[in-house]
């Protein structure tokens, strides 16, 4: 069995024991793989139609239920007065994003944020597509390792991670490149091993 198919299962346990609404979603999300939350953080930045950055009660509990959770009133309640500031404006979902994102040690954190960083020459918080085509190694990818898989395949699927049918701008943020590594973290156990894997990835 995989690591991401070890994650998967993992968190599908601790969905059914679980009483934490937060807990829930993370660990719905993680049961979907590395992707999960920047598949859902992909999701809420769709609701945000007047790009205020801030999610109502009733699209925080709209966007949890398109993602395929079915959490009741209580749970969304719960979710949505933890972040909520002043009774009015609705919650930040960057800041409830950061909140949901499997917590990295401070050596993971500083290889992803220098990997971005390389990337992003322009200090935006945004790279292109091609930027990270330009940079991207998969050499020490498991799969190119065990000849699962060539370095174009790993290629390929990584780019595709970024860019969907309701969401296709050529572009990544800061905030998705560390929604994808924060659960890809989670399946990896040793700090060395991670900030290597990242270092070799992007040429560091």
């Amino acid at each position: 069995m995989s690591k991401e198919a070890k994650l998967k299962e993992a968190a599908k346990e601790t969905l059914k024991t679980t009483t934490d609404p937060l807990e829930k979603l993370r660990s719905h999300c993680l049961s979907q793989g590395y992707t999960g939350i920047l598949s859902l953080g992909r999701l809420f930045r769709r609701l945000d139609k007047d790009r205020s950055w801030t999610l109502s009660k009733e699209e925080l509990s709209r966007g949890v239920g398109q993602f395929g959770l079915d959490l009741s009133d209580g749970d969304i309640n719960k979710l949505f007065s933890s972040f909520e500031k002043d009774g009015q404006s609705g919650i930040n979902y960057e800041e409830f994003l950061e909140s949901l994102r499997p917590e990295m040690t401070e050596p993971r954190k500083k290889a992803v944020e220098a990997a971005f960083k390389h990337l992003d020459k322009t200090g935006d918080g945004v790279v292109g597509l091609e930027d990270i085509k330009r940079k991207y190694s998969a050499k020490t990818h498991p799969k190119v390792i065990k000849g699962e898989a060539t370095e174009d395949e790993i290629l390929k699927k990584f780019l595709n991670l970024f860019e969907t049918n309701t969401s296709v701008d050529g572009k990544v943020t800061k905030q998705e490149f560390f929604d994808y590594y924060s659960g890809l973290s989670k399946a990896i156990d040793e700090d060395e091993y991670f900030v290597s894997m990242v270092n070799i990835m992007w040429g560091l």
